[in-house]
């Protein structure tokens, strides 16, 4: 099993304390949760750097699905961000998925405060590839609505086994580097919220979650947005563009970017379907694009895949609003 594989079913034990006494869904907290991973460049300059973007969740019946969003990579410096996109996750590539149906019953009787070694097998889709993943995790039950798994100590991350040595390779020649470490350590804190009652019952989130996607996009773009949950959600969107100063990055700045005609930033060399496609950034139809980019505009350069939650998509217009100039 690779580095990755260990490191990622790691989250699975995030869940698997509540199922039986809980018979509800959980949802991954983004917010509250880190994986980081360390490289070393020159043998050594050593540095730490991690991805935002992570999704989850458990139904009641105990299946578990976990996203790393692979285009949130954050290494602090935006045009490596892009690079790493590019060269060695792959554009294709979005995302790090992992699967796995979970026996509870070792955990069921957990309370608050306790803590226990885990063992989870599951199936880590990764850059077209699939995975079995087997192993071990220490879990904590925080309260009996939320959990918490930790590495206990470094997960050490084989390039080579993933596929991404001709990437780490790549980034190489373009720094002019003699040297990029190809193993990485890996560490995470992952925390997951049992979904409330509340939250099940509200008509907005149940109207987005079961419409149909073009019913669902439409939603996205009546809905006002949260302005500081869309902040967030822009992180996804960082290493590629720039909405508070009119500079181009691998993609167009997003300065007053709704209502403005698609195709139409200076400077900017856009592929022939956008410069093309004589439409405006109205809400509806950065809501389309925002949630399927290909399926929207096809021929378009843009590398991301999506946004997969309608209130996502709702919520970056509104920050995006909000940052107008």
């Amino acid at each position: 099993m690779t580095g990755i594989a260990r490191a990622l079913a790691l989250t699975t034990a995030l869940v698997t304390v509540p199922l039986l006494a809980h018979a509800e869904s959980w949802t991954l907290s983004n917010d509250d949760s880190r994986v980081a991973f360390g490289s070393v460049k020159k043998n050594t300059v050593g540095e730490v750097h991690g991805f935002t973007g992570l999704s989850g969740s458990v139904d009641a019946s105990g299946k578990v699905m976990v996203e790393i969003d692979l285009t949130s990579v954050e290494t602090n410096i935006d045009i490596r961000n892009a690079r790493m996109v590019e060269h060695v996750f792959g554009k294709d590539n979005p995302t790090a998925t992992l699967t796995a149906q979970l026996d509870a019953k070792a955990l069921g009787k957990m309370k608050p405060g306790d803590t226990a070694s885990v063992d989870v097998e599951g199936t880590l889709a990764i850059a077209g590839k699939d995975v079995a993943v087997e192993t071990t995790m220490f879990v904590a039950r925080l309260t009996d609505g939320r959990a918490m798994v930790t590495t206990d100590g470094m997960i050490m991350l084989s390039m080579a086994d993933l596929g991404f040595t001709g990437g780490i390779d790549k980034l190489m020649e373009i720094a002019k580097l003699p040297g990029i470490t190809q193993v990485s350590p890996v560490t995470m804190r992952l925390i997951f919220d049992r979904d409330t009652g509340e939250a099940k019952a509200s008509g907005a989130k149940k109207a987005v979650e079961e419409a149909p996607k073009e019913e669902a996009v439409k939603v996205a773009a009546a809905s006002t947005g949260d302005v500081k949950k869309g902040k967030k959600v822009f992180k996804k969107c960082k290493a590629c563009h720039v909405v508070n100063k009119e500079k181009n990055r691998v993609g167009p700045h997003l300065v007053n970017i709704v209502g403005r005609t698609a195709g139409s930033v200076e400077g900017f060399k856009y592929s022939k379907a956008m410069a093309g496609a004589g439409l405006d950034w109205t809400v509806e139809n950065l809501s389309a694009y925002l949630a399927k980019p290909k399926d929207f505009l096809p021929g378009n350069k843009m590398a991301f895949a999506g946004l997969r939650k309608e209130s996502q998509i709702a919520d970056v217009i509104a920050y995006l609003e909000s940052e107008a100039k």
